[in-house]
Parts: structure tokens; sequence; C-alpha cells
């Protein structure tokens, strides 16, 4: 344990070698290691849990690559779409079979979403009820294509429109939907005054233009790639990329309102309520006032979390003006109740947030990759095409980076090329999420052959520190002007507890403790940033991080 701790006050202190290919490249203090990252390399079947060190900690097998995403629940059972190779529909992010499998990899439940009219793709998401929320390609002809009012001369064999599915889970094999929701019954379009759906699009921009976008070569029109829920709202958030758009829609609705423009707690049924990333799509702007280019993994911030009940979007940048470079952006809708501020373009006009602004050197993914909001106020970024885990600090300086050693062909070898080893996205789950609660979680071997970062790596968290005869918890974290650090079996004499900042430097003490208690600590005048609070006695101690934060 004083190895951990002389590493983690070093002011030196950042374990990352140049000559890595893959695995942990970068594990510096400022990472947030309490806890573990969950993936699915695209080119294989397994899902991997690993420590911020690199280390193995679970696997879950599949039959399917994935189709695109995975995720653990709280029942410690895992979510993930797999790839059923659905011949009627290929483009990037095709699944087709949802699957349950549980702590010992049985797969508790399966449901396909797979046919000659629809496709499952790219994303779903686990609802409180115990529901499931799927996004599915929906197949329709040139001929309803023309009828619905899209340009004859801009039209496909097929047209694929979108839909989004709550299943309810049935048994080990089956499914109720139980609501559902289809873009074809939200359309406008100003070709044809003949057909349905005529309109003006720019006085409309809760309906989607038909001819947006249009080509005769592409079917995958609309392509969402990432789907969210939120609860408090009832209202789903969903990405396209063809759209270059971030749309939310209504979940309160009956299926019969959600196919309609009225009800629901918005009173506007299944129309956008609010739409970003692209006035062009809705004719109230041009190429220049769009802000999103090909993004994906679209989500609200959680309560408690800085910026909280704002969205997270990964803006790829492929085709951006000026360059082909990917920002991290957060934004603030207008929030009005149920619905939104009616001004348009819609708000906001900037950003509340963003990584990499305008470096096209710096940072790109071409295209799937993903960015999660971490407790501590640290961004966790994928950037899927080069498999490679970055966290970032909110003034962007990287303190974690892993290269996914896992390929299409297998495990890569250490100071090989790192290719074909894509990851759609990358999730944190911390070391007290519900899902872990009753398994044991043992940090193994690294999952290529070799690597010293890891080796030589140290975790400062709960997940590493634990000894029994002093054992403590602090909270809230992050803090802002009381900290609270709860001492429990205390077995050992004459301990001190101290509070450290990032420098070593003691700003906190109390010494010759003998008992269990709870302190009540000031911190209203410490700075914002990453403090220790340690434990010691005889040669032992035990850290935590905690982050201050006003």
């Amino acid at each position: 344990m004083q190895k951990i701790i002389a590493i983690a006050f070093s002011l030196v202190f950042s374990l990352h070698l140049s000559s890595q290919t893959v695995g942990l490249i970068q594990h510096d203090p400022q990472s947030l290691d309490d806890g573990y990252i969950l993936f699915a390399p695209i080119g294989g079947t397994t899902s991997y849990l690993i420590d911020k060190c690199g280390k193995l900690v679970k696997t879950w097998p599949s039959n399917y690559r994935p189709g695109q995403s995975v995720y653990l629940l709280p029942d410690g059972n895992l979510l993930r779409p797999g790839n059923a190779n659905n011949n009627a529909f290929n483009a990037g992010g095709k699944g087709g079979i949802i699957e349950k499998i549980d702590w010992d990899g049985k797969v508790i439940w399966s449901y396909a979403v797979s046919d000659a009219t629809k496709c499952q793709h790219h994303d779903v998401k686990a609802l409180p009820n115990g529901n499931v929320l799927i996004i599915a390609w929906e197949s329709k002809t040139n001929t309803e294509a023309v009828a619905a009012g899209r340009n004859p001369a801009l039209v496909p064999t097929q047209l694929w429109s979108e839909q989004i599915l709550e299943v309810q889970p049935v048994g080990t094999n089956g499914g109720n939907i139980v609501w559902e929701w289809h873009l074809w019954d939200h359309l406008v379009q100003d070709f044809d005054a003949a057909k349905p759906n005529f309109g003006t699009v720019a006085t409309n921009p809760q309906l989607i233009n038909l001819n947006f976008g249009a080509s005769a070569n592409q079917s995958d029109w609309i392509h969402l790639n990432s789907v969210d829920y939120n609860a408090a709202l009832d209202q789903i958030l969903v990405s396209s990329h063809s759209m270059n758009e971030i749309w939310i829609i209504d979940h309160s609705t009956t299926t019969a309102e959600a196919a309609s423009h009225t009800g629901g707690n918005s009173g506007k049924g299944g129309d956008i309520l609010y739409r970003w990333g692209n006035p062009a799509a809705y004719n109230l702007g041009t190429t220049a006032n769009r802000k999103f280019h090909g993004q994906h993994n679209a989500r609200w911030i959680e309560s408690g979390f800085p910026f909280e009940n704002q969205i997270m979007v990964y803006n790829n940048g492929n085709g951006r003006q000026g360059g082909n470079y990917t920002t991290v952006e957060i934004i603030e809708p207008p929030v009005d109740g149920y619905n939104y501020s009616s001004t348009l373009p819609y708000l906001p006009a900037s950003t509340s947030w963003i990584y990499n602004d305008g470096n096209p050197n710096n940072y790109y993914a071409q295209n799937i990759s993903g960015a999660q909001p971490l407790p501590n106020g640290n961004v966790l970024l994928c950037n899927g095409p080069s498999g490679i885990f970055t966290e970032v600090t909110t003034s962007g300086e990287t303190v974690w980076k892993y290269i996914n050693p896992v390929s299409g062909m297998g495990v890569i070898s250490q100071n090989s090329p790192a290719t074909q080893n894509l990851v759609f996205r990358c999730t944190y789950y911390p070391a007290d999420f519900a899902g872990f609660t009753g398994h044991t979680l043992m940090s193994g071997s690294i999952i290529e052959n070799t690597n010293p970062v890891s080796g030589a790596c140290e975790l400062l968290s709960d997940v590493a520190d634990n000894h029994e005869a002093f054992q403590f918890r602090i909270y809230p974290n992050p803090a802002k002007d009381f900290l609270y650090v709860d001492i429990q079996n205390l077995l050992m004499k004459n301990v001190t507890l101290k509070i450290l900042n990032a420098i070593g430097e003691t700003l906190y003490s109390v010494s010759d403790l003998n008992y269990s208690a709870n302190f009540h600590v000031p911190i209203g005048n410490f700075q914002d940033g990453m403090y220790f609070v340690r434990l010691e006695s005889e040669g032992n101690s035990v850290t935590k991080k905690v982050i201050i934060s006003k």
C-alpha cells in the first residue's frame, strides 16, 4: 500500500510508454479508478470487463458479433444486441437479435427483430420497468416512398425508415411490443402538393422532411445510431447520423397517440419535440449553420453529475467544414415543462462544453464511437475505429488511455500494429454499481501477451484499497463545502487521518485515532481539484480520491 501512495503523490507520476501498441498505455492519478470498463470488440463475439489497470475481470461469450452496443443491467445481466446477418439490410450497425446473458454466461433471453422488412441496429436501451427500447430499420418500397411525397428521381428500390419498439421480455425468447413509434407517421414534404404530407418544411420542424438528403443510391436515409431515455421527462433521445441531428420524442403517449400529432405529456403525440444539430434539415439554415457531422452516442447526463440533465454528444466531425476532426459537446436544451422553447432554429446557439475545439490534428474518429460523463467530472471517450479508450479532464487533459487488444483475428500481440480492433462504444461502471452486488470481481491477467504499463499499475481506489484493519468511506464525492469521513471497524491503534492535495501536501490532519468515528471536515477554502483522504498507522495506509468542485 505504501507503494501506491508513493506513486500517487509523485509529481512525475504517469504510467505510459510510447512503444506500447495495445492494452494500457497511460494511467495518471486523475484517472477515476473506482470502477470498470465494459466493451465488445466489433470483430469478435466476446464482451470484456477490465479494471483501470487494463486487467481482465470478466468475459461474456456470445454466438454473435455485436450489433452494436453492450450494457450491464442493475440485476447483473448483460444486455447485448447481436448481428444476425440479415441479408435484406446491409449497412453499418446491423444487428437483428437482442440477448440477455446472465453473470455465468448463459443466454436467458433472446429476441429477434430481423426479417425482410425490419432489422434492429446500433443500439438498445433498458427501461426502469424492465422493458427494452429497440431502434430498427423499417423498409418501404419505392412505390410507397413516392406515394408519400418522395421525389421519384431520388428514391432507391427500397427506402429504410426508422421505428422505435418497446418490448416487454417474455420467457426465454419472446416479447410483447407494448409501445411503438414510426418515423413514417411524422413526415412533411414540399415536392408534390397532390401527395400526403405536403406542407411548408420550415413551419413544420416537428416533422421530418421526406426529401432532405434524398438520393437514388441511399436506402439508409435516416441512420439512427443511438437511443437514450429520460425517466423524469418520459422522453426518448435519438441520434440521426444522416440528418446530422439529435431528436427528442414523447414516450408518455399511447401507441395510437405516438402515430398522431396530439396526446402525451407534451400534447404533441409522436411529433419531434426538439431537434438540434442541423437546421438545414428543416429549411431554417444552411451548411454553415450545421453543428453536427455524423455524430453518435447522444445521451442525457445523469442528475448529480457536472452539467446534469444536459445532453452530451460525440460529434465525429466527418465532413466538417475546415477539416475532419472530432469534438465531444454538451448542449443545454431549453426545457419548458414537457416541451421545449419554440424559438427557431432550436436553441441553444452554442455549447455548454466542448472537447478538442477546432484542432483537426488532435483527435478524429470517422464513425461509430462514444463519450460518457463520469461522476468526478472527467469524460470517457471511445475512438471506435481505432479501438482507443481515453479519459480526459474537463480541461481536456488525457489521464488514462487504453487500446483494445482484440481484433477479428484474435488477440493482438504487444508491439504489433493495432488494426481491425474497432469498438462501437465503451462504458464505465462504478465499483458500487448495483449489478455487481453478490458477485466477486477479481482482476486477473491482461488480455494481451505482455504489458509493462499494466504490470506497474496500481489502482488508487476502493477497487484496490480495502484494508481490513481500517475501513472508511467518504461522501459526498464530488464535494463542495463539507466532506464527511466515516471511519468504520478501526482495529489498529494511533491512526492518523490526513487530507492531501495532488502534490502530497497535508491540508488537514487528525492524529491518535483509536476508535471509529465520523468527521465533518470543512473544505470551503480548498481550491477545486483532486485530493486524497488517507488513513495511516504503523507503516500501513489506505487512500481514497475525492474531487472538490464548487
